[in-house]
């Protein structure tokens, strides 16, 4: 494909890949370094979800704004703005010395990362047309795609053979590389002014966010009775209800409501809140549970997933092809069926987790799925509206696919402590066992490996009886199984919105 693009068709393709890999690869990399976060800086399970839904709230509230600014104001020059922000907020999280630092870091490298991805994909819009445009989005996805499932061998590495700090360090790399090759992508002409750009939609967006999320994730602490919940949720509710009629009238809006008028456009959008919310989940658990179930080494953890990222590079540009052909429906539709279908091929693992004969089987079909699925989605989504909305509608399907992370991560956190909590009590209550192992087993799901020996719980551990900690490992099992099993149903149910509503594009 390379050969028959002219030289800026090369290089903002180069910038748009790049760009959008870090974006990202930040948003999967950091689950391999969850369990190396708690130990040195501390926190249990609403901790970990907090560092990574920290980076899903902001990117999903402001990546919409961001395809507003990128229309307005130039892709060019919002590229270049986010991947500064980007690498200076990589460096803060990098340095962070406390775990509540880090998520606050964390929540500004999502407001830089919302520059990238709306701009960078409207840059290729902008620059090809016709069957070269279909086949440089399909490598755009492919590779953004990748970025998802590279994350956490690339996180591995890193944290077993340096630290955890590195997975945000490196991030200056690329950054660095990208900003050196922006420089030769034709500037736009300037369209507006920031008086047009519209920032109480943001905050009204992200603030409606921050309150069901902050619910879902602290509940299983306070319980739904506790003001510290209802008060939050209710809030959240009343904001994001505020945030559309907010839109509505606005005359400079970030979400154009009208362009869910396009059929397609609206229909993938319902598809991908379940094909992402299960995506985003899974590499969350999975890696999760590797670690600190199985007992897995982090790049070991990492290096579980590889495969998923060699099955995209190789499939997924060809499926993107097939799609313009034959129309995006039927991939849409039958690919999130087989990725649903790894994920329920992983509630036969168990505490021991024999890689070969148990978990790379679900992983390789979880591929195959998801190459199917995720250019298709793209080329039908952004195919459905006029070029010159390419943008925003870039910026709201990503913004989805970052909310549906964003909201399933935590709401399956909820059910996963759920079972968690309903199992142990029921394997606990013969043996009358103290509070502190009690306290400390409630305050840590999905954690049956022992701390390490500086980890400031290790004391408490020690105290935890054998017979107890048998107790936490089929717990954490459980509550695994019960993750997966609502993963499963999120992406199935994305194929089946797919199939039913999707429709192809007549052949010219």
């Amino acid at each position: 494909m390379l050969e028959y693009m002219t030289k800026q068709q090369k290089l903002v393709l180069a910038v748009s890949i790049l760009a959008s890999f870090v974006a990202f690869l930040d948003g999967a990399i950091v689950n391999v370094a969850l369990p190396a976060i708690r130990t040195q800086l501390g926190g249990g399970l609403a901790a970990q979800q907090w560092i990574v839904d920290a980076y899903l709230l902001t990117l999903g509230s402001f990546i919409l704004i961001a395809g507003s600014l990128s229309d307005l104001l130039g892709r060019k020059k919002i590229l270049t703005l986010g991947l500064a922000g980007f690498g200076i907020a990589s460096v803060l999280c990098a340095l962070a010395p406390t775990s509540g630092s880090l998520i606050a870091f964390r929540a500004l490298q999502g407001v830089a990362g919302a520059l990238l991805v709306p701009s960078s994909l409207a840059l290729i819009i902008a620059t090809f047309s016709g069957t070269a445009q279909a086949k440089a989005v399909g490598t755009w996805t492919a590779w953004t795609g990748i970025a998802f499932v590279i994350g956490p061998l690339l996180g591995g590495i890193l944290v077993d053979s340096a630290s955890w700090r590195w997975i945000f360090a490196i991030n200056v790399l690329p950054i660095a590389a990208t900003l050196y090759l922006l420089n030769g992508v034709r500037a736009e002409k300037q369209k507006t002014s920031m008086a047009a750009v519209d920032i109480w939609g943001a905050l009204l967006c992200a603030l409606g966010l921050a309150g069901p999320v902050f619910a879902l994730i602290e509940q299983p602490h306070y319980g739904w009775g506790s003001p510290s919940i209802y008060l939050p949720l209710t809030a959240g509710l009343i904001l994001l209800g505020a945030f559309l009629l907010y839109e509505h009238k606005n005359k400079h809006p970030m979400l154009p409501l009208g362009i869910f008028r396009n059929h397609n456009f609206s229909v993938g959008n319902i598809a991908t809140l379940g094909i992402y919310a299960g995506l985003s989940v899974a590499t969350f658990l999975i890696v999760v549970f590797l670690q600190q179930v199985s007992g897995y080494s982090a790049l070991a953890a990492g290096m579980a997933i590889l495969p998923v990222t060699i099955i995209m590079f190789l499939l997924s540009p060809r499926f993107g092809m097939m799609s313009g052909k034959y129309g995006p429906r039927l991939f849409m539709g039958i690919g999130p069926l087989i990725a649903g279908a790894g994920f329920l091929m992983m509630l036969g693992l168990q505490t021991n987790v024999n890689y070969w004969t148990q978990l790379f089987p679900a992983i390789v079909v979880f591929g195959l799925g998801l190459s199917v699925t995720v250019a298709p989605l793209t080329a039908a989504i952004l195919g459905d509206v006029p070029r010159e909305q390419a943008g925003i509608a870039s910026a709201v399907n990503n913004a989805v696919a970052r909310i549906a992370g964003l909201l399933a991560i935590a709401a399956v956190g909820a059910i996963v402590s759920a079972q968690f909590s309903a199992s142990l009590n029921t394997f606990a209550k013969p043996w009358r066992l103290d509070p502190v192992a009690i306290h400390l087993s409630e305050q840590t799901p999905l954690v049956t490996t022992p701390p390490k020996p500086y980890d400031q719980t290790r004391y408490q551990w020690d105290q935890i009886p054998k017979i107890y900690k048998e107790g936490l490992e089929k717990a954490s099992v459980s509550a695994f199984h019960s993750g997966m099993g609502a993963t499963a149903g999120l992406v199935i149910a994305g194929g089946i919105v797919s199939l039913i509503g999707i429709r192809n594009p007549k052949r010219r």
